[in-house]
């Protein structure tokens, strides 16, 4: 069918927050089509569930600094199937965009002269942000979406949420915050946000195991907040509908 995986391609594509229902229609028909299935940890067996049956699927997650495999390994698969005429299918959880360092392998791919496609995905942030029935951005309060990360590449210093004065009016969405709320609190204080700026915390987004927080930055380090995958919504604008 036209749209089918190709042989000897490479598709990094987005599986979205977890839920299959919000994988898009691209990211499906994919499914359904690859030879070759890569997928990260966070990529649920229920989107794994639509792959073909004639698939092989070969795990490359990394998760909490115990990878199975390195990212010259993730590599060196991709480049592997797609020389052996296979479609690869290499499958991120939310966008690859974001935080999902697609860009090594797009640079390992264009050196290789494998030729690949970007496809899209729901990012987390905006599906926790429908679930809750929130808006992230606000006319009167948040002008500004910040997409950030407290995660960072092994050997740089010690990671922070932010450095120097936030943006006013903003909201900021945290991923991969880490567990030292205290500390995270703390600096995003300092930077300039309000102690009472509203936070929602959601672990396992979009999932059956889903766990919702709603609480204060300061509040933060004292509210139970659920273990990882997490994300942090952070502003004026964030609410939830009861």
């Amino acid at each position: 069918m036209p749209g089918d995986a190709e042989p000897g391609h490479v598709y990094l594509c987005g599986a979205g927050p977890g839920n299959p229902d919000l994988l898009t229609l691209r990211a499906a028909h994919l499914l359904a089509t690859s030879d070759v299935i890569l997928p990260d940890d966070l990529v649920s067996e229920a989107i794994l569930d639509l792959a073909s049956p004639t698939a092989e699927i070969i795990p490359v997650g990394k998760r909490c600094g115990q990878p199975r495999i390195t990212q010259a390994g993730i590599h060196e698969q991709m480049l592997h199937h797609a020389r052996h005429g296979q479609s690869v299918l290499r499958l991120k959880s939310g966008d690859p965009l974001i935080f999902g360092r697609a860009n090594e392998e797009m640079e390992a791919l264009r050196a290789a002269g494998v030729p690949f496609e970007i496809v899209p995905g729901i990012t987390t942030a905006f599906a926790v942000a429908a679930k809750l029935k929130t808006p992230l951005t606000d006319r009167n309060s948040a002008s500004k979406l910040v997409l950030a990360t407290a995660h960072h590449a092994a050997g740089k210093p010690e990671p922070v949420a932010w450095e120097g004065a936030f943006p006013a009016n903003s909201t900021l969405v945290l991923y991969m915050p880490g567990r030292d709320f205290v500390q995270l609190s703390a600096s995003l204080i300092l930077s300039g946000i309000s102690p009472e700026t509203p936070v929602a915390a959601v672990s396992k987004a979009s999932t059956p195991a889903e766990h919702v927080v709603m609480t204060t930055l300061a509040g933060l380090a004292g509210a139970g907040v659920g273990p990882a995958p997490l994300i942090l919504l952070i502003g004026r604008a964030i609410q939830r509908e009861l």
